[in-house]
């Protein structure tokens, strides 16, 4: 135990607090059960150690859930002993790794009433459909990407404030008027949509994205493998699925000819591409007002952010696609996509978006109510033109 503690204090006074992500400011920390979900290499482990400095180190431990010290001791008796020496919160990291976790993580929540428990675990995993449900008791955030705002504030310390959807669909230019006077968008923006979704960029594009390619290898390989016991086989025809669809967004599944193409039947090629979904590699998108089920093909894909289009691609990149995928990866993170009728994307049920350059026009939604062209190359927009680099702004 002394080391397990040892380690943790090294952690936890070593993490920097210069930069913290936008959920760090968001969790309720008065629950005393909390999820924090995410995808690789998001920062969710900095978050973890960020949030246990507001602590007093004698109260508040840190554990990897894949450390050694499992190998001869339970989940549950870690907790036990840490509150047997006045520990208040634990800190766990990657839960999914740990085999019963759903089951010591009730126990602990029912047994231990003055101890709070904060986790994190791969984007994949069902919470609620562990070995004990869990529903009831844990309160559960996602991690997402970096935002255009996350990155600017990151990378190039210009720090400026979240902007709800309905303040950029009613004051669009004046909010870019004030603040293109704190930035130039265009100096910054076409580099995030290349190198800025995580945060670990470091001047080097190649090397940025070898580490990208590392990472969504271990989602399939080890994420995957844990959250959902696949054999090498499917592994590696999900590994050439995701190829396929990063060289072809947005992409409109042929399910009957992908299904000869990588040997998966119908039913397991659909579950396929919920898996990428959820491991935030792809996002799936359906036509609105159609039912969403198990056995439902998505009506299009794309790919989860503009990042990894071009580090798995391997080639260049169509800017139309760049632009729906940027639009979408930002839009996801508070509001509800589908596909409508007429236009691009469909956002809450209500607002139709179009999305182009800044040639673009209206034409094709110029007879709906609630209707929006989003324009790339634009620094200011006009009545329902809006710039495209402010949707970055959203978290």
């Amino acid at each position: 135990m002394e080391k397990i503690v040892a380690k943790s204090d090294r952690k936890i006074s070593e993490v920097s607090t210069e930069f913290k992500r936008y959920l760090y400011h968001n969790i309720n920390q008065s629950n005393r059960l909390i999820a924090i979900k995410g995808a690789r290499g998001t920062g969710k482990t900095t978050l973890l150690l960020q949030l246990a400095k507001n602590h007093n180190l004698d109260e508040v431990l840190y554990i990897a859930l894949d450390d050694l010290f499992f190998s001869k001791n339970s989940l549950y008796s870690l907790a036990e002993n840490f509150v047997k020496i006045g520990g208040k919160i634990i800190l766990l990291d990657e839960v999914h790794k740990y085999p019963n976790w759903s089951r010591e993580l009730k126990l602990i929540y029912d047994d231990f009433a003055n101890l709070k428990v904060i986790f994190t675990s791969s984007s994949i995993l069902d919470i609620n459909k562990g070995e004990s449900d869990l529903s009831r008791r844990v309160v559960t955030y996602n991690l997402s990407e970096l935002s255009f705002r996350e990155y600017l504030l990151l990378y190039e310390k210009i720090d400026l404030p979240v902007l709800d959807l309905h303040e950029i669909l009613e004051n669009h230019k004046t909010i870019s008027l004030d603040f293109i006077k704190q930035f130039t968008p265009f100096k910054y923006f076409s580099k995030y949509l290349k190198v800025g979704n995580y945060p670990y960029f470091e001047n080097n594009e190649e090397e940025y994205y070898q580490k990208l390619r590392n990472t969504v290898n271990l989602i399939l390989e080890v994420d995957l493998q844990t959250t959902d016991n696949l054999d090498y086989n499917t592994l590696a025809k999900l590994k050439r699925l995701l190829f396929v669809i990063s060289s072809n967004v947005p992409f409109t599944p042929n399910i009957l000819k992908i299904s000869e193409d990588i040997q998966l039947h119908r039913n397991a090629l659909v579950r396929a591409l919920q898996l990428l979904d959820r491991a935030a590699l792809i996002r799936t998108i359906y036509k609105h007002s159609r039912s969403i089920s198990l056995l439902n093909k998505p009506d299009k894909l794309w790919m989860h952010n503009t990042n990894l289009m071009f580090a798995i691609s391997g080639s260049e990149v169509e800017i139309g696609t760049i632009r729906e995928t940027f639009f979408m990866q930002n839009l996801a993170h508070k509001h509800q996509l589908s596909l409508p009728k007429k236009g691009d994307v469909l956002v809450d049920h209500k607002y139709v978006f179009e999305i182009g350059g800044k040639t673009k026009t209206k034409k094709q939604i110029a007879k709906l109510d609630h209707a929006f062209v989003v324009k790339d190359d634009i620094e200011v927009g006009f009545q329902k033109n809006i710039p495209l680099w402010l949707f970055g702004f959203i978290y």
